[in-house]
């Protein structure tokens, strides 16, 4: 922001014409420390409760070409979102599976004494593809000392009450679980013996017990208005093409991250993509804009305040948000590129042997909601840099740092007023960052930040 014009210099416009008035410092970089490193195998599985439908034993039936339906197991190989289409990336795992992956992992939450809230997305990258893939939550017992990850815990989401205002994947059974055809759950917060969730294809808020059974579902007010993605249920595709679209949200981009207030009365979910007004999207000083939109949870309704997040390059992404402190916070921002840059292929030379669209910018950012409705960026950390003297580092570290070159980082939480946690979220069996033909691991790191906990 510009510095205000003080009454001295308005006297003459003389003296405007010649002065020259200082530009605010860029927003600085804060070194982060690898403290701890643990890792939960990519293959991490799950079996659902026996009550659940026959359909969710296996997931992935629907991955291939078309969503045609697959059902002998592993029969179609994963190959990583950003293969070149002539050089396809094999993951070495394949699809369907037998069973729920647990990997997916997008939002967390620090519960102390290494301990975690961690939920798996709506599973394999879309609404069409996921009828198959339940949605859970887990608890998970970090020990970053030893670097293993043990799932003490895990909770399927459910409607048997029927609170969901829309046909659901598992609309004729008794126990209605839900699945990556009805949500796509990206973000979590518990309130009491209550559970919200921020959901990307609505997109919604989402309340459910404590045993995941859904109370509320609330459609996103922005301004007074409606916010809709292309895949709001409420929306369909007209008979023919129109002029003005529906939806005024980008698929894929409802909230993805969604932080609490520390007295908890209030939710702050966070879009990933801007919203488009007047046929173009939010800017702010000419860069994309993303929305942090306020909910009250003693009034159960958007408060109608909201805060616009510019976004370092248009068409990165948000991963995860939580607050700090009453009006500062994490936000993990990204492209989406994945991949050593020093194992980059060459211009206009893609090949099976190295990245095609490596990693450039991955960062955590603190925020300042700031009064006049903007997320002030105070700084950052820099997660292609993270400094290892220790040589802490389980896979990735080359001469005393470590990288974290995922295409989606889509987990960040305060841990103590110096440490926070940060973890990616692997796409299982469609993401190869750390490897080139292996499907990354879910890992965590937990990094010493004091400089930026204490940045104003």
């Amino acid at each position: 922001m510009r510095a205000p014009i003080s009454a001295v210099c308005t006297v003459a416009l003389t003296v405007l014409a010649t002065t020259s008035f200082a530009k605010a410092a860029e927003p600085a970089a804060f070194p982060a420390v690898l403290v701890g490193h643990a890792l939960l195998a990519a293959d991490s599985s799950v079996m659902p409760p026996a009550d659940a439908p026959a359909d969710l034993m296996v997931a992935g039936k629907f991955t291939g070409p078309g969503a045609k339906r697959v059902d002998e197991i592993g029969t179609l190989p994963g190959v990583t979102f950003l293969a070149h289409k002539d050089f396809p990336r094999k993951t070495g795992y394949s699809l369907p599976m037998k069973g729920q992956s647990v990997q997916g992992f997008s939002g967390v939450r620090s519960l102390g004494g290494g301990e975690f809230l961690v939920l798996t997305d709506n599973g394999f990258g879309s609404k069409l593809n996921s009828s198959d893939s339940a949605l859970m939550f887990h608890r998970l017992k970090i020990d970053f000392a030893s670097g293993k990850i043990e799932r003490t815990a895990t909770t399927f989401l459910t409607d048997p009450m029927k609170k969901v205002p829309f046909r659901i994947a598992n609309e004729a059974t008794k126990e209605r679980y839900l699945t990556g055809a009805d949500f796509d759950i990206e973000s979590i917060q518990p309130v009491g013996d209550r559970y919200w969730f921020g959901e990307e294809l609505g997109p919604f808020l989402v309340e459910t017990d404590k045993d995941g059974k859904v109370l509320t579902v609330f459609d996103t007010l922005v301004d007074g208005k409606p916010v809709r993605s292309p895949d709001h249920p409420a929306l369909q595709a007209p008979a023919t093409p129109v002029a003005k679209p529906q939806n005024n949200l980008g698929r894929s981009r409802g909230f993805e991250g969604m932080a609490q207030s520390k007295d908890g009365k209030f939710l702050y979910a966070l879009l990933e993509g801007p919203l488009w007004v007047d046929g173009a999207p939010e800017k702010v000083d000419g860069k994309e804009a993303l929305r942090i939109i306020e909910f009250s949870i003693d009034k159960r309704a958007w408060t109608g305040r909201s805060w616009k997040y510019p976004l370092d390059m248009d068409g990165n992404a948000i991963g995860d948000f939580n607050m700090i402190d009453a009006s500062t916070g994490l936000i993990l921002e990204r492209d989406n590129n994945e991949g050593d840059p020093e194992k980059a292929c060459p211009a206009d030379k893609p090949a099976l042997d190295c990245f095609t669209a490596p990693a450039k910018l991955k960062r955590v950012w603190k925020i300042e909601l700031a009064a006049d409705g903007l997320a002030r960026k105070i700084g950052f950390l820099d997660l292609m840099n993270i400094q290892d003297p220790k040589k802490l580092a389980r896979q990735g570290g080359k001469d005393g740092k470590l990288s974290f070159p995922f295409v989606t980082i889509e987990n960040v939480d305060v841990v103590d007023a110096t440490h926070i946690v940060v973890g990616n979220d692997n796409n299982f069996p469609y993401s190869a960052g750390r490897a080139l033909a292996k499907n990354d691991d879910n890992e965590f790191v937990l990094l010493s930040v004091p400089e930026l906990m204490q940045a104003k």
